[in-house]
């Protein structure tokens, strides 16, 4: 019991260290406040919100967050480790007296909280929507409980790229690439797409390429309905990003 309460501190510890360093510099404003101007504004514009008969926030309003997220999260995950390796920090970090795991853990925790923040300063929206109308309060809390997992992935993506490389920028391209492939394939012209160019018989194949996307799942849980499928994905995706972000710094270590 003692030493998960140490281990627990450790964790908090190094969460604070990184959190705190997001506000230090015009990071984490400059991510907050895109990402508020992007998904507010698309939604009053492209989004049509005020225009729609439906109180509706799927549509309208979670539905551009995967292509924010895309670029966005990156963003926030690209100097996890890759400033660490920079600067010369990752050895006497990892000499410290916490496991690499508490490492990875209260730094991924930080940037995290970046996009809970994020996510949170959106309220002006639902309060719209519910003084216009009266919509269901189910769907809009899976909706942001989708929209929050979505986040975290693509950043546990980021997480495991930046472990590999010394360069912010490297980490930022190969990240929002990923993240891009992975969004891309959920899209109903990808599937279209891959419809064409596999064999007839093989709609099974196209059913799992689409399966693992992130939108897949992120259009599952945000109509509303808590399927443990869709959790597990999410769970399973940042547990093994972390694992690889373990791996990655291990062999740097050795």
């Amino acid at each position: 019991m003692k030493s998960q309460s140490s281990a627990w501190k450790n964790v908090f510890a190094v969460f604070k260290r990184e959190f705190f360093s997001y506000f230090n510099s015009p990071v984490a404003y400059v991510i907050i406040v895109s990402f508020l101007v992007l998904s507010q504004g698309l939604t009053f514009t492209f989004g049509n919100l005020l225009g729609g008969d439906d109180a509706n926030l799927t549509g309208p309003f979670f539905s551009w967050h995967p292509w924010i997220y895309m670029v966005l999260a990156p963003a926030v995950g690209m100097k996890l480790w890759s400033e660490e390796h920079r600067l010369g920090t990752l050895e006497l970090l990892m000499t410290m007296p916490i496991s690499p795991w508490q490492g990875i853990v209260g730094k991924f925790l930080a940037a995290a909280a970046i996009w809970a923040i994020g996510l949170a300063l959106t309220f002006p929206v639902i309060i719209t929507v519910f003084y216009l109308g009266s919509p269901d309060s189910g769907p809009v809390i899976s909706a942001y409980l989708a929209s929050f997992l979505y986040a975290v992935s693509c950043l546990a993506v980021t997480c495991a790229v930046s472990a590999f490389t010394r360069s912010q920028v490297i980490c930022f391209i190969i990240s929002v690439a990923i993240c891009f492939v992975v969004t891309l394939l959920g899209s109903p012209l990808a599937s279209d797409w891959l419809g064409k160019i596999l064999p007839y018989s093989s709609g099974w194949l196209v059913h799992s390429i689409t399966y693992l996307s992130f939108m897949t799942h992120f259009y599952d849980l945000s109509k509303g309905v808590l399927v443990l499928r869709d959790l597990v994905y999410f769970g399973s995706i940042i547990a093994v990003c972390l694992m690889v972000t373990a791996v990655a710094l291990q062999s740097k270590r050795s």
